[in-house]
């Protein structure tokens, strides 16, 4: 624990103090290059670590759409923003050319989740939703930073009885996602930093939705052309 010393010299402002303007223009700089250079620093690591995890989940949405599933997301506090934001992309493509594909925010519906939270305990909140709503061949997208938030883990093996396909995003060590045996792909920023968990997070959701594209334009090109020959 930092000793009254070591607050008075990190938060002068608390006892009254100003520091020099100067020195503190140059903290906060020297913060903004150390910060942006430890996201780099993360990214690089995760993508190099997780490319072929990230191109088998694409693989497993794209066919997950070509049958006429759904995919469903949630997460927990700044996680359930990434669940509502891949959902969006999903369901409103803002690239020209793409279609909409289904996609269910179950973090959207704050009458379930304090319903469910309330009556029977807010590791549910997920599971009663994909109770009422999943389908086999389904998809479902979890956000976890620490990889061990109950709800989600609740709602992964729920699924994985379900028959619904399961695609994990997590930080640090990936958690219980990682050793529970419920996600089939698990995807972990490999940084103990909830903000860079998240910078990784979000940068990997935007390249797996371009994946997913990728791959039903090119199975629709193909089916195009078999048409065309035929």
């Amino acid at each position: 624990m930092p000793n009254e010393r070591d607050l008075d010299r990190l938060y002068p402002f608390l006892h009254g103090e100003q520091q020099d303007a100067a020195k503190l223009e140059a903290s906060l700089l020297h913060s903004v290059e150390e910060k942006a250079r430890d996201s780099r620093d993360a990214n690089a690591r995760f993508f190099a670590e997780q490319a072929q995890t990230l191109v088998e989940a694409a693989k497993s949405i794209a066919n997950i759409y070509r049958r006429g599933g759904r995919l469903f997301s949630m997460g927990n506090g700044g996680s359930s923003c990434d669940a509502s934001h891949v959902a969006v992309e999903f369901a409103h493509p803002i690239t020209a050319g793409r279609p909409a594909l289904a996609a269910v925010n179950l973090v959207a519906d704050i009458a379930m989740i304090s319903a469910v939270g309330n009556d029977v305990g807010f590791e549910h909140v997920f599971v009663r939703q994909l109770i009422a709503q999943g389908r086999r061949g389904d998809g479902l997208i979890g956000f976890s930073t620490s990889g061990n938030s109950q709800n989600l883990i609740a709602a992964f093996a729920k699924a994985k009885e379900m028959g619904i396909h399961t695609i994990g995003f997590a930080g640090g060590d990936g958690g219980k996602m990682k050793t529970a045996g419920v996600v089939d792909h698990c995807l972990i920023a490999p940084t103990t930093s909830i903000h860079r968990v998240q910078e990784c997070h979000v940068a990997a959701y935007h390249i797996l939705w371009d994946l997913v594209h990728t791959l039903l334009a090119d199975a629709r090109g193909s089916a195009a052309t078999k048409g065309a020959v035929a």
